[in-house]
């Protein structure tokens, strides 16, 4: 009867019962677990961000009209807002390009591939 104690004892007692190595492990694996699919997210997320950019930027090319019975008059059309516009992109789409890079490169070092 007593040995039915001991390993039926339940999920309180174990635990406290664990030592100071299993602890660590323990709590090593939930640090870790964590730290992983947040930093895997964070990549992924910049990869989204750099898909929208990169859309943003080539739906800028699209010029047409809005419907077929309206035209889009050059005088309209604003050279310098546009230029500035794609520039502002294109910068922001090589920034987060270049820390993409450094993110996944630090995933691989820190976690394995990716």
């Amino acid at each position: 009867m007593e040995n039915e104690v001991k390993t039926n004892e339940g999920a309180f007692l174990s635990s406290l019962k664990r030592n100071n190595k299993q602890i660590r492990d323990d709590r090593a694996a939930a640090i870790g677990e964590s730290a992983q699919l947040l930093y895997k997210r964070a990549v992924e997320d910049l990869e989204v961000h750099i898909k929208q950019m990169r859309r943003d930027q080539e739906n800028m090319l699209d010029l047409s009209p809005s419907n077929a019975l309206s035209l889009i008059v050059a005088s309209d059309f604003k050279a310098d807002i546009y230029v500035a516009k794609d520039m502002e992109l294109s910068v922001d789409i090589r920034n987060a390009e270049i820390e993409l890079e450094i993110a996944r490169k630090h995933y691989t070092i820190l976690f394995g591939d990716l």
